[in-house]
């Protein structure tokens, strides 16, 4: 039975966000006894392989981009760098819940920069909401006081860092292969993780390391994959709000794997940011068929 866009779009944001959850709890685990880069590293080395064979097995190895479109990935992969060091070395320190809910931040952040950017026009309701879900941010790392620490502010980076990756993935030619874009994400941040390891040091790993940083390559690539597709097929206003389900990961593996649980000041925050999101979405959608109609 053929499926709708929408319906596709929404099982790719789903499958995306439950990968790159499971990629970040195979990464805080693996991490807690080895080296960040040399981490990264190592994933890296076996998700670019394994994206190449997927490419080459998809209808051909097409790297190279066109020319209009190589400023585009270039950019969009540095922020993935960016996006990748900011938010692993963060992941180190803080509870895997409590950075996904910074993390909740990124399509308000999305809608607000492509207003400043690209003059997609905002009413004042959205700028409302979007006020609100940062007010929200603020309620989760509460500056001052004794839980705000560097480690929040490096989440933050890494919002800032995901919102130009996902802008510069809209302003890619259609014809350009997820494959590629995927491809080009894992190399960048492969080399930047060799570049780390050469200063950071390499340590000796078992069994148990090996396992997950195979597990975290796998669902890396899975998310890689879902997360270039689901910018791409129907309805981002639709499909957008299902983002908001790695929270819900985050807080169900975090407990599992780790036995945190976020506070309730966190939680309090996240509602805020999630709700915000929401409404802005909603909004969106309401201009659009008012648009159409």
């Amino acid at each position: 039975m053929a499926i709708s866009d929408n319906l596709r779009g929404v099982i790719y944001m789903n499958v995306s966000m439950l990968a790159f959850t499971v990629n970040d709890s195979f990464m805080k685990a693996v991490t807690q006894t080895l080296p960040l880069f040399q981490a990264i590293t190592l994933r890296g080395l076996i998700s670019v392989v394994a994206l190449m064979i997927i490419a080459q097995a998809m209808g051909g190895l097409r790297l190279w981009p066109a020319r209009r479109d190589r400023g585009m990935m270039a950019i969009r992969s540095l922020a993935e760098v960016g996006g990748t060091v900011f938010f692993l070395t963060a992941l180190m320190q803080m509870p895997l819940a409590n950075l996904s809910a910074i993390m909740q931040v990124v399509p308000l952040a999305v809608a607000l920069a492509a207003a400043l950017f690209f003059g997609v026009p905002l009413g004042w309701r959205r700028l409302t909401a979007i006020f609100a879900g940062f007010v929200g941010v603020m309620v989760i790392i509460r500056p001052g006081a004794d839980s705000f620490t560097v480690w929040s502010v490096l989440g933050l980076a890494s919002v800032i860092c995901v919102v130009v990756r996902d802008l510069a993935t809209r302003r890619l030619s259609a014809d350009v292969p997820s494959t590629a874009v995927s491809v080009w994400a894992a190399v960048t941040v492969t080399v930047m993780g060799m570049v780390g390891a050469a200063v950071e040091g390499w340590k000796p790993f078992g069994m148990a390391e090996a396992l997950q940083i195979l597990g975290s390559a796998a669902f890396l690539i899975v998310g890689y994959l879902f997360s270039v597709m689901v910018m791409r097929v129907g309805d981002i206003g639709l499909i957008a709000p299902f983002r908001y389900t790695a929270l819900l990961w985050a807080i169900l593996l975090g407990w599992l794997a780790f036995g945190t649980l976020p506070d309730g000041w966190t939680l309090i925050g996240a509602g805020i940011v999630v709700a915000s999101g929401l409404f802005t979405l909603w909004r969106e959608r309401a201009l659009r068929r008012a648009v159409r109609a």
